[in-house]
C-alpha cells in the first residue's frame, strides 16, 4: 500500500481549512485516511498550522511521502520547534 501525507479540505465555501492526514495514495482527497497528524488554516496570519512532528517522522520513516505543501509545513514546524528548544535551553 502506497501511503502519502497530504491535506484534507474542511471548512466552508470561500473559507478553507485543512487537516494534515496520512492516507492511502488511491483514496480520494476528502475520503478515508489512516491518521490525522495536524491542521493548517491558510486564512489565519502568523502561526497557522499545527503538526505532530513525532507522528509525521514515524510515517516518513516507514515510507510515507509528503506532498509539496505538507513538506513545506513540516519544514516550518521543525524550524519553530528548534527555535523554541533553543530559547528554552538559553533560559
Amino acid at each position: 500500500m502506497a501511503v502519502i501525507i497530504r491535506l484534507r479540505r474542511d471548512g466552508t465555501k470561500n473559507s478553507p481549512y485543512y487537516r494534515i492526514v496520512v492516507a492511502d495514495k488511491h483514496s480520494p482527497r476528502d475520503g478515508k485516511f489512516l491518521e490525522l497528524i495536524g491542521t493548517y488554516d491558510p486564512k489565519k496570519k502568523g502561526d497557522n498550522s499545527t503538526v505532530k512532528l513525532d507522528r509525521a517522522d514515524h510515517w516518513i520513516k516507514n515510507g510515507a511521502r509528503p506532498s509539496d505543501t505538507v513538506r513545506s509545513l513540516l519544514k516550518k514546524a521543525r524550524a519553530k520547534s528548534a527555535k523554541e528548544t533553543a530559547e528554552t535551553a538559553a533560559a
